[in-house]
């Protein structure tokens, strides 16, 4: 059995700082935020990662692992009083269905959605969707005239709270829908 690394409360004064300061920190960006000769182990910071997760218990707000490494974030249950001041941002059902075919079937191209949605994309949909850093331009088909392939970015990830594109909701089987 192994020994619990111990670790400094300065190590969990930078890292808390440097996690509200920021947007999510990799691993690798906690790393950076020491010294060579001051930084503590991987072991070391994944304990205190873990602490100060732990210290969330019972707050409003938590840390939580997404695409581009850890953040803090108010918890769900306590979203809807944050909205109240202001209004949060609303999307056409065209933007998320849209979003939803490359989240769910990526690598997609633009006539594989239209062929799904059975209308036009519009190109201000695209246009917001790479605005906002949510997709990419991940390649090309091989086909005539070589259409973009597109897929969802760490952006995306981070901001529907997800790690990775497996922690997607999964979706009833066809059947099921048709049932209902």
């Amino acid at each position: 059995m192994g020994q619990t690394p111990q670790f400094s409360d300065p190590v969990l004064a930078i890292l808390e700082s440097a996690l509200l300061a920021t947007g999510p920190l990799s691993i690798e960006r906690i790393e950076a935020l020491f010294e060579e000769e001051e930084r503590p182990s991987r072991d070391v910071l994944r304990v205190a990662i873990r602490t100060l997760a732990e210290n969330c218990s019972g707050r409003a707000l938590e840390l939580v692992e997404v695409a581009n490494g850890w953040r803090y974030q108010v918890r769900r249950e306590w979203v809807p009083w944050l909205g109240r001041e202001g209004h949060s941002a609303r999307y056409s059902r065209a933007l998320l269905e849209t979003l939803a075919l490359i989240a769910y079937r990526q690598p997609i191209t633009r006539a594989q959605i239209e062929a799904i949605r059975g209308v036009t994309a519009s190109s201000s949909v695209f246009k917001t969707l790479l605005e906002k850093e949510w997709v990419r331009i991940v390649g090309h088909q091989a086909t005539p005239g070589r259409p973009a392939l597109y897929g969802t970015t760490k952006q995306f990830l981070d901001h529907f709270n997800l790690a990775s594109v497996a922690n997607l909701p999964k979706l009833p089987a066809l059947s099921d829908l048709e049932k209902e």
